[in-house]
Order: structure tokens, then sequence, then C-alpha cells
């Protein structure tokens, strides 16, 4: 009888490198290389500078993974390789051999800087709705949780806090969702 390996969830890979295990580091090197190599490889690269290369993209992603509001907002497959792209094309770029990077990667890459600026975008604004929810004080922060984040019913609240019944616990929830946004916007203007 044969034992198929089960393969590792792009979870369990951030996890693994959240906490430094060394095995998940291991296979995650062998999972995704052969894309990072077809990458350097079909765009002027050698082997070496493909091993070079997704060296420092794991150094990225295992920086980035360590950040506490770190949130992967797609693929890990597509994470690593949009990480190499523009490790590849900073490369290409200090040897002045841009040119040879073909239109339709230069597009993808494009594209994909897209998606990292909104994916940056997205961490920094769940940072400010964290802080906004840690300023906005009891019993909305606590309110809010147990509704969004533990998804609890509007009775179960209700009889949580002593409210007279679901309604009253719906309204106070309201309440507490247009001060949270308040703060956040206030916050956000702030920023700018």
């Amino acid at each position: 009888m044969s034992r198929t390996k089960t393969p590792i969830s792009d979870e369990a890979f951030i996890a693994g490198l959240k906490s430094g295990d060394s095995l998940i580091l291991v296979a995650l090197y062998k999972k995704y290389y052969n894309i990072v190599l077809k990458l350097v490889v079909g765009n002027s690269g050698t082997q070496e500078s493909a091993e070079d290369i997704y060296q420092e993209t794991i150094i990225v992603l295992y920086e980035a993974v360590q950040k506490p509001n770190f949130v992967l907002s797609c693929q890990l497959q597509t994470f690593i390789y949009s990480i190499a792209k523009r490790l590849w094309l900073k490369q290409l770029r200090k040897f002045g051999q841009v040119s040879l990077m073909r239109e339709e990667e230069e597009e993808q890459l494009a594209d994909v800087q897209t998606e990292m600026q909104e994916h940056l975008q997205k961490e920094a604004d769940l940072e400010r709705m964290n802080q906004s929810l840690t300023t906005l004080g009891e019993p909305c922060a606590t309110l809010l949780n147990d509704f969004y984040v533990l998804k609890l019913s509007m009775e179960t609240i209700s009889e949580k806090f002593g409210y007279t019944n679901a309604d009253t616990a719906k309204n106070q929830k309201y309440k507490c969702l247009q001060r949270l946004k308040k703060q956040f916007f206030e916050t956000n203007s702030v920023e700018a």
C-alpha cells in the first residue's frame, strides 16, 4: 500500500514560517523553486541567478510573514512569483538588461505590482481598523468582536450584555459600528 503525501496548504506554510519550522521551509523551497527558475531562465537568467533570486524571495516572504498584521490575500504561489518577478526585474535594471524582458512579462509584472500595492493597502487598512477598534472602548469593542469575529447571534449578545432584546442589541451594534467607521476615517484622514 503506497502512502501519498498530503499537500501542504498555504495557511500551513505561513504558520510554519511564522513559527520557524525548518521542515516547512524545506518543503517551501522544493514546492515553488521551479516557478522562479522558469521566470528567471525564461528572461535571460541562469540557474545560479534563479537560485539567488529564490533565496531572496524566501527571505522577503519570511520577513513579510513575521509582521503581526500580515494577511495572505492571494495564493502563496502568486505571492512568491510576484516577489521573484520584482526582484528579477530589479536585477535586470541593475545590469541594464530591462529590454530583455518580454512586453507580456512587463505587463504581468505591472498587474502583480498593482496587486501587491492593493495587498499592502489592505494590510494598512486592517492595521488602522485594529487601532480604531482598540480605541473604541467598551462595550462596543467586545460587542463588535462577538458579532463579527466570534459570530455570536444577536440573542446571545443581548443576553451577554443584558439588553432587553435582540433588536436593542442590533441597534447598539449599529451605533458601535458607526463610531468605529468615524474613528477609522478620522485616523485615515489624519494619516493622509
